[in-house]
């Protein structure tokens, strides 16, 4: 099976789980995983996020996706709890759909680890 295949049914089986646990009958796009992973990441549970706040899971899930591709590094953890990375590498360029396919397999190896698929 091509790469790209297997990708395509692995981001599909994800999609499929958290859509049926966390979509309320509606299909999660990628924005909302990435939050999800946010969340997951922070550890505090389901609670009320302001704006700002929201915008700062989505940068932690990105940073921890990216971690295992040599971008990112976890750094510490702040007083809040918040996870902290620096950068390793800075991103190259990418087509929106160049980075849209880097996000899918950075979930679907986020998810692999986390025994989900």
């Amino acid at each position: 099976m091509s790469r790209d295949i297997q990708l395509k049914e692995d981001y599909e089986r994800v999609l499929e789980i958290l859509s049926s646990k966390f979509g309320d009958g509606e299909q999660l796009n990628l924005d909302a995983i990435i939050y999800l992973i946010g969340v997951q990441e922070l550890g505090k549970g389901a609670v009320e996020f302001k704006k700002d706040d929201k915008v700062n899971l989505m940068h932690i899930a990105i940073c921890r996706l990216l971690e295992p591709f040599g971008y990112y590094e976890f750094d510490f953890f702040d007083n809040d709890g918040w996870p902290h990375y620096k950068v390793l590498e800075e991103l190259p360029i990418l087509k929106a759909g160049e980075q849209t396919v880097l996000m899918k397999e950075a979930i679907v190896l986020y998810f692999k680890a986390q025994q989900l698929i």
